[in-house]
This record gives structure tokens, sequence and C-alpha cells, in this order.
């Protein structure tokens, strides 16, 4: 239900209509949820009988300081903070980071990292995708999807777990590589988790597409266009399916994505046109088929690697040359970058994030209104983020 605040008794007469009754606009607040649910996120929406015609998102309520964090710790401790704010994409999170600094250091990494980097990177946007194609329909009132989602993580979860110890906040990224190899057997143990998602997946498609419910709350449903997406700077699988053929793995590759989305390589960019919650739900759900292929594609090639260091070695004191660097990773929910200015120190003068989710959930002023309240929730799920994410 929504919260009870002051704000919820305001209403504005705005018309009189043909019967000679006053309509008003009621002033509404969803939430603040709790953080078991995307997180904590608040909107005010006002509205004119069941339509939206304002919303106004309001956060901060999980604000923690990451940035001003970032400025007191060494380039070692960043890591365990900056995997935190999308829960959901821990290693993406980290990698951007190490990226920067690594950048700042003319390092080289070597292969058998770059390659392991690709593939964790990889399964954790298929576990970050899967989240999301369990809670929507729950969201919209179907159950059964989201034990079918979690049926696949697990799977999933078990190997990141495995070789890096975590569950969700890995810690595995270090400056320079890995914070070692992975266990004997773990490539085999990778390839048999894939093929098991493979195998099953059909199962959850099968309640997604062409399910007559969800297709009437989604289909033409919060459209967003190509325009807004630009304005916004809105990223990822939600601008994707408004027809922004964008994807950085492609555009700007990083680690091995550029043999991956190669002319000879399995990675494609995903992309729909109508830009309503349904293409929203299509792009996430066939993004996973082609991360499952990227994730082969490396295992094929860790397999006929041999054997080889996975980091650097590194000074007891890491101190990164003075200047600047912009560092941009795709993660699951779109563009994550970190803007790092140092001063020579061995913690960074300023490291600026630029999260994907504080784009998506601000264009919810263009997408609610207009909408009815019924709607709002269908729209709502299908911007897809993390309020961590938001916040920092």
């Amino acid at each position: 239900m929504p919260e009870p605040t002051p704000d919820a008794a305001q209403t504005t007469t705005v018309a009189v209509g043909a019967g000679g009754l006053a309509t008003a606009d009621m002033v509404l607040n969803i939430g603040p949820q709790h953080p078991a649910t995307h997180g904590v996120l608040r909107l005010r929406l006002t509205l004119d009988g069941e339509r939206i015609v304002r919303a106004e998102p309001i956060i901060g309520y999980m604000h923690r300081g990451a940035e001003k964090l970032f400025e007191v710790r060494d380039y070692r401790q960043i890591i365990v903070l900056a995997n935190r704010h999308d829960w959901l994409s821990a290693f993406g999170n980290e990698l951007g980071v190490v990226l920067a600094v690594e950048e700042m250091l003319g390092m080289e990494v070597p292969e058998r990292a770059v390659w392991l980097r690709t593939m964790l990177a990889e399964l954790n946007r298929v576990l970050s995708h899967l989240m999301f194609l369990g809670s929507y329909p729950l969201e919209l009132g179907a159950i059964t999807p989201v034990f079918y989602a979690f049926r696949e993580r697990e799977e999933l979860q078990a190997v990141m777990e495995e070789a890096s110890g975590g569950r969700m906040h890995y810690m595995f990224n270090r400056v320079g590589g890995l914070k070692e190899d992975v266990p004997a057997g773990w490539l085999g143990r990778v390839d048999d988790a894939v093929q098991a998602v493979r195998r099953r997946l059909p199962d959850l498609e099968s309640m997604l597409v062409g399910n007559e419910i969800l297709t009437a709350r989604t289909r033409g449903v919060g459209v967003l266009d190509v325009a807004t997406v630009q304005q916004y700077g809105v990223s990822g699988p939600i601008a994707r399916a408004s027809g922004l053929d964008v994807d950085l793995r492609r555009d700007a590759p990083y680690l091995a994505y550029a043999e991956l989305f190669g002319e000879d390589g399995p990675g494609r960019v995903v992309t729909r046109t109508a830009g309503d919650c349904l293409a929203r739900l299509e792009v996430l759900l066939e993004q996973v088929h082609v991360s499952l292929d990227l994730v082969e594609h490396c295992l094929s090639v860790l397999g006929s690697m041999a054997s080889g260091p996975v980091n650097q070695r590194l000074p007891k004191v890491l101190k990164v040359p003075e200047g600047e660097t912009y560092v941009a990773t795709e993660n699951p929910l779109g563009f994550n970058g970190y803007y790092l200015v140092s001063r020579g120190d061995k913690t960074p003068w300023r490291l600026k994030l630029r999260s994907a989710s504080f784009n998506n959930v601000q264009v919810l002023t263009e997408l609610l209104p207009g909408t009815l309240v019924s709607d709002m929730v269908a729209i709502l799920g299908s911007t897809f983020f993390v309020v961590g994410d938001v916040d920092k």
C-alpha cells in the first residue's frame, strides 16, 4: 500500500466536468518500499482520477556516499566498495575500477586473466537478467516464473561462488588481473552449468513468450522513443528495446570483446523497435542466450590455452601516476563509468561513478505521465533498475 504522508491529502481543483462535478488532482506517494524489493524508491505521483499527470522519482534513501568513501581508500580497498552499488552486477562493478587503474598505470594484463574476466562478466550478466526475468512477472501477478529463474541462477551462482568464494560480492578482480586462478576442473563445471541452463531455459520462456495476460499488460504500455532515450542518457537493454543500437562491448570493446563481437565471433547486439514494456522484456530474454553463447566461446578459448599467470605482481603500496581517465563498461543494466582523477597518491583524488540505473530511473518522469495507475507497476518494473545503483 502507498505510504500515508501529508502529501497524499493534497488536492487541487483543476476543472468542472459536464455534470457540474469538480475534478481534482491528487498527490499520491508510492513507497518508499522495503529494501527486499528493488530498493527504497519513492514515486510522487500527481493523479487526475486514475491517470498520472506528473511523476517525480525521489531518490537518496539508500545513499551511503560511495564516491566520498572511494577518496579515503587505497586502490585495493575501493573494489570492495565498488562492487556493491548494483548488487546484481558485482563483478561488472569491480571490473570498471580495475580497468581504469590499469589504464592509468599502462599495465598489461595476462591473456588468461582477460578471457577469464570476460567469461565471468557474462556469467554475471546472465545472473542479473535472470533476476529481472523472474521478478518482473512476479510484479505483474505471476508467481511461478521466479522459481524457474532462481533455479537457473543457482546453477550459475554455484560456479561463481566456487571460483571467487563470494556468492554475490565476488571480490575476484584485482589490479593487474584476478585474485587467483580458477580451481582444477572448474571450466568443465561451468560448461555443465551452462548446458543445464540452456536445456531448461525453454521452461521459463514458455511462461513469458506468448502469455496472453503478460502481453496484455505490457504491449503498447510505457512506450519510450529513441529521442527521449538519448536526452536522458538511458542505456543498456532499455535503450536497445527502443531501437538504439549501442553496446559498448561492440562499439568500444574492452577485455576480449573485440574478438567476441568481431566478424567471426558469436556476439551480437539485441534490439527491438517498439520501445514498450514487452520489448524491454524480450531484449532481456534474448540477451541471456547471447551471453551464454559468449561464455561457451570463452570456454573453448580457455580450454585450448596453456596454463599461465592470471595477475601481475604489484608493489606493497600501489600508487597511480598523476592524471585522469574515464572508463565505461557495458554492465547488465547499461553504461557503468568511472572517472578517475589521481594526484599520484595511493588513494584517488576523485572517483566519480556514472551508474546505469540513475538515468534509467530518471526517465520515469517522461514514461509515467499520461498512463493509468494500473500500468504504473508494469512500467516501473520494466525499467530494470537497482536502487543502490541510483543512490550510490
